[in-house]
């Protein structure tokens, strides 16, 4: 980080960006998870054209593919009267959320599909299309071949019956329809038939190596996921990728021999950004064809090989010096807190659930920001939302706008009085630069969760300054124009990520929003006349809150998780070594036994106990949770402890032996060999009368129940 003392804005001249984020499939509405990297998106879009930047911002929807075909015979309505009635849903959707596109569009559009065609044909011309027989099922009574989604089966790793041919729900598994037990067509249920089908491929070992030297020259502006799962495809070695389906919607093939088809969706879906941007912009042409514009790439960790080597393989391989990715930012997932995102289940807060429960979409963008999934998944918790909407936005950022607005009006008749800064406020100042150059370059480098977190720490330090100077004792002119102008510099900072909030202080203020460059400068001066206060957040209630939550528990959920804790693997260990993390001033790494093996665990312990105090406990160990690297060392499992959001108290089983079994008393165990910490996350195990209890279960050793020195409702995590 930066420890300037003067704010020195990195971009000194304009510069031209195309920045896209993924285009969501319209088979359904939005959920919060879908809008993640969308709002990450336009926050980044908007930090670049406050910079004093030439921005395109371009989204809309992936209209193409199975997907469509078979929920628009599901809705019993055609594939065009589908898209249409979701394409509009979506729009009206991201709009309720402030996204700022400058293109929204779809794939479905005449001007994708001309683009998608030039491409085809360049490709072909230079040798990069080729063709092969594939097996398909063909059903003999709908007298159709059957690409993957209209194929039902049972899953021939999990057993599951209701898999599709190209992935098992259950067990997550990726499949072909060959893949299938006991196939079924889905539109009429008969028994298909395997037959070949001629289908068309992108010939990806021919541009292996080209790729892989401009993947190369690209990937330290790329996040780490997107490197990793990049690099893995390259060491498996690129194999050739079907580009067509037997379907009736989609762009149809312009070639010979292949009238009955249409192109496979995910050829024609990453095309899709150039098609928008040529439906909105009659320079489009020149956008995409440009070594001057910068082409940066938000998305979920689902699409990541789709980006990085497909669509760059497709635009390459037409030898026509097309716009290349050059930044890519790529969330994990978000989750939600009683399972996966389901509308049909009523599982999930989706977009327009968000719009009709009266809360403002600002706050749903500061939740979806600050807990945006960029290293790891992260999970929606009403409780964390209510937390961080009273805790951050209202006691912090809104508190600090509020006195400072209503002591304007109540002491100075809401004229800004003149300043003159003593020592105090320069050394304010001083630190507020060090936040602004941080957030500054956060930003540029897309951390956004790191740069909103820096923004409130301005906020943060407004309101020490303001009780440090009491104005509301001693009506100092010089505290209320120093904390108008951090006010201001707020408007600013907070403009990428909570824009009505944003217009919100700008209009209460008077003013009109300030460019980047204007950061820290006292531009606001004596006599200057602000507007009506106005409070920017609501608190959120705990009835409300309540009420929200069994609104989106979905159906069932109870009945579904009265077995989760069996999944548990949960046995006694030993802390026999503590060191500190070398790479993370909060963590230890700590070595133990647990009885027939040793294990090494990364914990966030420092800071509520010493080294020596940790030394020599028996603990209780979730052996089964998936590993997991925490800044560059890995973590073979997690030790519990109960959190009451002030300190942590770990589990202890001091009488029992490493290696000792941990249940829930009249709990079964049956173990998964291995879970992830978003299933462990699920399991509610809370702190009662001195025990950690499941639904009434008390976690138990040897026979007895293990006791817990924290107060009633603490979560054991």
């Amino acid at each position: 980080m930066s420890t300037k003392a003067t704010h020195q804005p990195s971009h000194h001249h304009e510069k031209s960006y195309l920045v896209t984020a993924a285009l969501c499939y319209v088979n359904n509405v939005p959920h919060l998870g879908n809008a993640v990297c969308i709002i990450a998106a336009d926050a980044y879009a908007r930090f670049l054209r406050m910079s004093g930047h030439r921005v395109t911002f371009i989204g809309g929807t992936d209209e193409h593919g199975t997907t469509t075909e078979v929920k628009a015979l599901e809705e019993g309505v055609t594939p065009r009267q589908l898209v249409d009635k979701y394409f509009a849903i979506h729009k009206e959707l991201y709009a309720w959320f402030s996204c700022s596109f400058d293109a929204f569009g779809r794939t479905s559009s005449p001007q994708n599909a001309d683009v998608t065609i030039d491409i085809f044909h360049k490709l072909e011309k230079h040798g990069f299309i080729t063709e092969n027989q594939v097996e398909q099922f063909f059903c003999e009574h709908c007298k159709r071949f059957l690409a993957d989604r209209f194929v039902e089966g049972t899953c021939a790793k999990c057993s599951y019956a209701g898999a599709r041919g190209d992935q098992c729900e259950h067990c997550g598994s990726l499949l072909t329809t060959a893949e299938l037990l006991n196939p079924k067509c889905k539109i009429c249920s008969s028994t298909p038939k395997v037959k070949e089908s001629k289908h068309l491929f992108i010939d990806l070992p021919k541009m292996q190596e080209e790729l892989t030297a401009w993947i190369n020259s690209k990937e330290q502006h790329w996040s780490s996921n997107a490197v990793q799962m990049t690099k893995a495809w390259l060491r498996e070695g690129l194999k050739e990728r079907c580009i067509t389906r037997d379907l009736e919607w989609g762009i149809r093939v312009p070639k010979k021999g292949f009238e009955g088809k249409v192109f496979y969706s995910w050829f024609d879906a990453p095309i899709g950004y150039i098609g928008i941007t040529k439906e909105h912009k009659k320079d489009w042409h020149e956008l995409w064809h440009s070594k001057d514009v910068e082409l940066v790439q938000f998305m979920g960790k689902d699409n990541i090989p789709f980006h990085t080597i497909l669509f760059p393989a497709f635009l390459i391989g037409t030898r026509d010096h097309y716009t290349l990715l050059s930044k890519l930012s790529v969330n994990e997932y978000l989750n939600y807190e009683s399972g996966k995102f389901s509308k049909s289940r009523g599982e999930g807060v989706f977009c327009d659930d968000a719009k009709q429960c009266s809360i403002p979409a600002d706050a749903f963008r500061y939740y979806i920001l600050i807990n945006r999934p960029e290293n790891s998944d992260t999970v929606f918790s009403w409780q964390d939302f209510q937390s961080k909407i009273n805790n951050e936005l209202v006691a912090n950022l809104g508190n600090l706008v509020n006195r400072t607005t209503v002591f304007l009006e109540r002491f100075f008749s809401s004229e800004v009085p003149a300043g003159k800064p003593g020592k105090k406020e320069e050394e304010l100042d001083a630190a507020l630069q060090v936040l602004y150059e941080n957030i500054t370059q956060h930003l540029e480098r897309i951390e956004l969760k790191e740069a909103l977190k820096e923004v409130m720490n301005v906020a943060r330090k407004g309101n020490q300054y303001f009780q440090e100077t009491e104005p509301w004792k001693t009506k100092d002119p010089t505290a209320l124009w120093m904390l108008t102008n951090i006010v201001k510099d707020l408007a600013l900072l907070i403009a990428p990520f909570l824009p009505e909030t944003s217009n919100s202080i700008t209009k209460q203020l008077h003013i009109a929003l300030p460019t980047w460059h204007d950061l820290g400068k006292k531009s606001i001066h004596g006599s200057h006349k602000i507007g009506k206060p106005e409070h920017l957040f609501q608190k959120l209630e705990d009835g409300t809150v309540k009420e929200l939550r069994e609104r989106f528990k979905g159906k069932g959920n109870e009945a579904s998780t009265a077995q989760e804790p069996a999944v548990l693997q949960l046995r006694v260990a030993k802390i026999i070594d503590v060191k500190e993390h070398a790479n993370a001033e909060k963590l230890y790494v700590l070595q133990l036994d647990v009885g027939t093996e040793k294990r090494q665990i990364v914990s966030g312990l420092r800071g509520y106990y010493s080294a020596d105090k940790l030394l020599g406990k028996h603990i209780v160990l979730l052996a089964n949770l998936k590993p997991a690297k925490m800044r560059g060392v890995e973590s073979q499992g997690m030790l519990l402890a109960a959190d009451d959001g002030k300190d942590i108290v770990v589990l202890e089983a001091p009488k029992s032996n490493p290696g000792t079994p941990v249940l829930f008393d009249g709990v079964e165990a049956q173990p998964k060999q291995q879970i992830t910490y978003d299933e462990f996350a699920k399991i509610e195990i809370l702190v009662k009368e001195k025990h950690a209890l499941w639904q009434g279960h008390a976690l138990i050793a040897d026979g007895k129940k293990i006791a817990v020195k924290m107060s009633d409702g603490a979560k054991v995590r």
